[in-house]
C-alpha cells in the first residue's frame, strides 16, 4: 500500500499537485497538498487540497459543486510533485473557466486550450 509520507514535501509540508482531466487530458489546475490531504483524497476519491491562504483543507467543489473525483494519482520521478487524473464536474478554475491555464504568454489574450494556437 502507498504511504503518502514517502513523498518529498517542502519546508511547509506541502507539494504541488497538477489536476488533469481524465477524458480530455487537459491540464486543469495546480494546487497544493500535505500528507493528510493526499491520504484523504486516496480514501474518499474526492480531491482534497490544502489551501495556503486559508490554512485549511479544501475539498474541491464542496461549495461550488465543481467536484473533482480521483481516477488515478501519480508522483514524479523525484517524488516531489503529484499528478491527479480526475473527472471534473463543471469548471476547474475559480474564474469559471474549464482550466486555470487560459492566458497565453505569447499572445497575452485569454484563450481556451481547445482553441487553435496559430
Amino acid at each position: 500500500m502507498f504511504d503518502p509520507e514517502t513523498l518529498k514535501y517542502d519546508m511547509n509540508g506541502l507539494l504541488p499537485v497538477i489536476a488533469q482531466c481524465a477524458e480530455t487530458r487537459e491540464v486543469l489546475m495546480l494546487a497544493w497538498m500535505n500528507a493528510e490531504a493526499v491520504s484523504e483524497t486516496l480514501r474518499s476519491r474526492r480531491v482534497t487540497y490544502w489551501s495556503r491562504s486559508r490554512q485549511s483543507f479544501w475539498v474541491k467543489g464542496e461549495t461550488s459543486g465543481h467536484r473533482q473525483t480521483l481516477v488515478d494519482m501519480r508522483y514524479d520521478c523525484d517524488q516531489d510533485c503529484l499528478l491527479l487524473i480526475v473527472i471534473q464536474e463543471g469548471p476547474a478554475c475559480h474564474t469559471n473557466r474549464r482550466s486555470c491555464f487560459y492566458t497565453s504568454v505569447m499572445t497575452s489574450e485569454p484563450r481556451e486550450i481547445s482553441q487553435p494556437i496559430v
